[in-house]
Formats: structure tokens, sequence, C-alpha cells
């Protein structure tokens, strides 16, 4: 638990006041004064457990059974050729009990990248201390990924979440959502949801992808509360 905010005084508060401008947030309104240093502490309920599909029996069989052996098929272009050749392997780090599950590698764009290290910034994070993830290890064609091979993703996904073993899972943008929640992710914001993979439970919350928020800035508000309720849950 103490990895999650290894910097907590003002380093975390340099870090979310950051977050609140890449957000647009330049005033505070409210009914009356807040002390926003306080710590949290108010109860997250958290959700049923979700029944996420099954994981296919023929996927399954050819999923390797650790950690490392599942980055390494991922990244061997032999498997899922339909995804092409250029790979982005796992990167980061397990110890911090976080999983942060993205759908696929984007373009080199500065903006995305510093928008996804505003966000991680903001729960006390880096690219470094979480361990960061693709449902696809490579973009396909168009950027678009295919019925057939989105449920094939899905199942190997819960398969590299349960390996991983995180404490918290934050799945950013629909598709991951879908996978591992089992519904949208309009249904699947603002709640923590409890799922079970392989035996291990898993507390996950789903927040927009930084490609959505560059499209619509405006939504960069709720992408906050999304990482507050990350940080209410980790901390309850």
């Amino acid at each position: 638990m103490g990895a999650l905010l290894a910097n907590r005084g003002e380093g975390l508060l340099e870090s979310t006041l950051s977050w609140w401008q890449l957000a647009g947030v330049d005033v505070v309104v409210d009914d009356a004064p807040r002390n926003w240093l306080l710590p949290i502490a108010r109860p997250v309920p958290i959700a049923p457990a979700d029944h996420a599909p099954a994981l296919d029996q023929a996927v399954s069989n050819d999923i390797p059974e650790t950690l490392e052996a599942l980055t390494a098929w991922l990244s061997d272009p032999a498997n899922l050729p339909e995804l092409g050749p250029d790979r982005l392997a796992a990167s980061g780090s397990t110890a911090s009990g976080i999983m942060v599950l993205t759908d696929m590698p984007d373009p080199d764009e500065p903006r995305l990248a510093k928008l996804l290290d505003g966000m991680l910034s903001a729960i006390g994070q880096n690219r470094e201390s979480v361990y960061l993830a693709h449902l696809a290890p490579a973009r396909p064609p168009g950027g678009i990924l295919d019925s057939r091979t989105e449920a094939e993703l899905a199942s190997i996904a819960r398969r590299h979440v349960a390996l991983a073993a995180p404490r918290m899972l934050l799945l950013m943008g629909d598709a991951t959502t879908r996978a591992l929640i089992g519904t949208g992710f309009a249904q699947a914001r603002g709640k923590a949801h409890q799922l079970n993979l392989d035996g291990r439970d898993i507390v996950a919350i789903a927040t927009f992808h930084p490609r959505f928020l560059i499209k619509q800035p405006a939504r960069k508000a709720d992408a906050w509360k999304d990482l507050r309720l990350m940080l209410e849950t980790f901390e309850s």
C-alpha cells in the first residue's frame, strides 16, 4: 500500500495540481471551505463481482502460464499475426500493485504521452512504477480490431492480468473495459469492480483513454474523478 503514494507530501500535491491544470481546472467552487490535504476517510463501495466472459478453452490451451512467458509470446510476431510485426511489450513493474491496461499502442504522439504521464502522476506513479500493458501488443491496420480478434485478445488479457496479479487494475477505454469487466465503458465508470481471474481477486476501475481526452478535453475533469476513485479504493 505504501508504494502507491511514495512521494506523498509536496510531490503528490504538485502532481495533483499539475493534473488539474491538464484537466482545465483553474478555480475551486464549493458550498463550504475544504481542506484538500486531509486524508480521505469515507469508505468506497465496491460493485459485486463482475462476470466477465469465461476464458475460451481453445485459446487458454495456447496461452503461457507465467508472466515472463506470456510477455515473450505476445512479442513474437508469429502469434496473432493479424496484428503485424511491430510489437510493444508490457513495461514497468508489478511491485506497486497497480496495472494499467490500454487497448493498443499509439503512434508517437507527444500530447498523448504527456497526458498519460499526467494521469499517472496524479495517482503518485509513473511509467516505471506501474505495470503498463496493452490489450493488443501491436496496432492493427487502421487502428481497428475486428470482433474475432478482440474476443481472442480479451481472453489473453484476462490471463495476463491474472498473472500480473495487481491489487488495482486501471482500464483505459471501452475495449479494455468490455474485455475485463464484460460491460460497456459508460456502464462501468464510476464504481470499483471486483474481478475474480484465475482465483485472484482484483479491483478494476474504468477511465477514459488519453486518446479520447485529447479529442474531448472537457472530459478531463471526469477522468480526474475516476483517478480519485482509484486512490480512495486502493487506500480503503
